[in-house]
């Protein structure tokens, strides 16, 4: 949600909001990252910690008696599994039964806190063996959050004590009081929560303006896909004028960056075995297999960057170094079917908002997993008429496992000024939950038998809006608009292949004969349905335009103002208002 959803809350004075020193906070599953807005650019940037990381392992290890966090914690799963505390953000505000514990089988187990109501994890937090704490995921949550503070306030120089904080587009009401509750904790008032496929497009939108590639907000259905190191999180969202509107969501739990570094696991350890034959399996060993996956996962970072990479693991087991060479292409073919998940969660998206993939203007991929060339060169392949936009396909790709976190510091830079209560008014379902046109209206053109349909205000469209179009009459005189609903429809047409002049192939003789069978070709239409209204203009000068405004109200009731560019008068109608219908949810 964008700050354009959220209502216009009068500011604060100086005394009640100008003490506020406001950060934009992702706190994911796998990493975190932290963001503040530039005054002097008015740009987003990402802020290093002290280790000089922008993506900060969401993970906190205790070694006897001192606490490590991000990268240091990480590198402890090895040498210290049991003392280190990994992919606990899912956790918050439920229950035990209701968490799958098997992201954490190489690190600290999750036990039951509270009968069950809660979750915690059992570690040695100081010096001596025998005593252990049972930490809470709401205290876990606390002192990384604290720690993401500290780093955010060194950089800047003073005290952090707010941010707008990202969440998936399915956290519970339950799962946000807990993560407030253990901001407020950490000494951080969380102004607002923002999903983040809503914050991954408004860091892109804000980019895209602020390079002047574009004037305004154009209207635009996107598919937003957050493709983290756990879990994928698909929203398909409608962008009206700068508004963002959430269509349909799809999530997958056990798909990940995670699901790639198994891929490569798997291979090494294969590789690994035929090399080493009376050696054991490092997969069947905690500390070998906890190498193996630190390992992997640098290795397909690598190869998102290059055309191969190589595994290197110093006793990988048996005391026996392992090294293998992996190109990209290797790893594609292995990692084939997980890629192709990737690409059917997307699409059972859009089949969920009621679309076609013709629909979708642009393909944003966000998350550690976007990196990954060969998910965006499918999505090309299966969405022809789209931008598919991320780091291999696109220049103006803004990193992805940075997009949530800028587009969180963007929205603190614009609420951070108003009252707490304000912005919770502002988001109340009554706000955020607007009505929608579930039509275009548009413009007939063209003669009886031969008409077609410009659209004017897209489907899906908050209310109220208004829009203007312009037509040019080419030979003048009296003009004759009529106003109608568009409806879409996937036209299908058949293109035969290009002609070979006579020429064969002796390779092809064997081939089967439908290859010559034209290929089948999809493309979007928009025809009338519905006709609304129709107006006259009389007298209109050769070569005249003619401008058309499309004003809808909260109540659906439109008005249509036609009139000549540089005439006098024009004409004014008012269709009357149909049955409104809600789009979205408030969760």
């Amino acid at each position: 949600m964008s700050a354009s959803e959220s209502g216009s809350p009068e500011p604060t004075s100086p005394e009640s909001g100008g003490g506020r020193v406001v950060i934009g906070l992702s706190f994911g599953n796998s990493n975190s990252s932290i963001a503040y807005t530039n005054s002097r650019e008015g740009k987003a940037e990402v802020i290093a910690n002290e280790d000089g990381d922008r993506q900060i392992p969401s993970i906190l290890s205790y070694v006897t008696g001192e606490e490590f966090v991000g990268t240091q914690a990480k590198a402890q799963i090895v040498r210290n599994p049991r003392n280190t505390i990994a992919y606990f953000r899912d956790f918050l505000g439920k229950g035990f039964s209701e968490v799958d514990p098997s992201p954490c089988h190489a690190s600290a187990h999750p036990v039951e806190v509270d009968g069950g109501k809660a979750v915690g994890f059992t570690v040695q937090e100081g010096e001596d063996e025998e005593k252990k704490s049972t930490l809470t995921v709401s205290e876990v949550s606390t002192r990384h959050l604290r720690r993401l503070k500290q780093s955010a306030s060194d950089f800047l120089g003073k005290t952090v004590n707010a941010a707008v904080v990202t969440v998936p587009s399915d956290f519970s009401d339950e799962q946000k009081a807990a993560l407030s509750s253990s901001a407020k904790e950490a000494g951080i008032e969380v102004l607002q929560f923002i999903p983040e496929p809503i914050s991954a497009l408004l860091a892109y939108d804000a980019k895209i303006q602020q390079s002047g590639e574009v004037s305004r907000q154009q209207d635009k259905i996107v598919l937003v896909a957050d493709l983290g190191g756990t879990r994928s999180d698909i929203a398909v969202v409608a962008s009206r004028g700068g508004m963002y509107s959430t269509l349909a969501t799809a999530h997958d739990y056990e798909l990940g960056g995670s699901t790639l570094d198994k891929v490569l696991i798997e291979y090494a350890a294969k590789e690994f075995l035929k090399k080493n034959k009376t050696a054991k399996d490092p997969r069947e060993n905690e500390r070998s297999l906890s190498k193996l996956t630190l390992e992997a996962e640098n290795v397909k970072k690598a190869l998102s960057l290059g055309a191969s990479a190589s595994f290197s693991v110093e006793s990988l087991s048996d005391g026996i170094d392992f090294s293998l060479s992996v190109n990209r292409t290797r790893f594609e073919l292995l990692a084939n079917k997980v890629l192709m998940s990737f690409t059917r969660l997307i699409e059972s998206a859009v089949q969920k908002a009621d679309l076609d993939i013709l629909d979708i203007d642009a393909v944003l991929l966000s998350g550690g997993a976007s990196h990954t060339p060969k998910i965006a060169s499918n999505l090309q392949s299966r969405f022809p008429n789209a931008t598919i936009i991320a780091p291999s396909t696109s220049s103006t790709a803004v990193n992805p496992s940075e997009l949530a976190a800028r587009g969180a510091a963007i929205q603190a830079s614009l609420i951070q000024e108003f009252e707490q209560s304000d912005i919770e008014e502002s988001t109340e379902a009554v706000v955020i939950v607007a009505p929608h046109l579930s039509h275009a209206i548009g413009l007939v053109t063209g003669k009886e038998g031969a008409e077609s349909f410009a659209v004017i205000v897209e489907p899906d469209t908050p209310v109220p809006v208004r829009r203007t179009a312009q037509i040019t009459v080419k030979d003048g005189g009296d003009v004759l608009l009529k106003f109608a609903e568009g409806v879409r429809e996937i036209k299908i047409s058949k293109e035969e292949k290009p002609a070979t002049n006579g020429t064969t192939n002796d390779s092809d003789d064997d081939e089967d004969d439908s290859d010559d069978e034209p290929e089948e070709v999809r493309s979007k239409v928009w025809k009338a349905g519905k006709v609304l209204a129709e107006a006259g203009l009389k007298g209109v000068k050769k070569g005249g335009k003619v401008e058309i405004q499309v004003n809808v109200a909260a109540d659906m009731a439109v008005t249509v103002v036609c009139r000549e560019v540089g005439g006098k008068g024009g004409v004014r109608g008012v269709i009357e208002k149909g049955a409104v219908e809600q789009n979205g949810s408030a969760s």
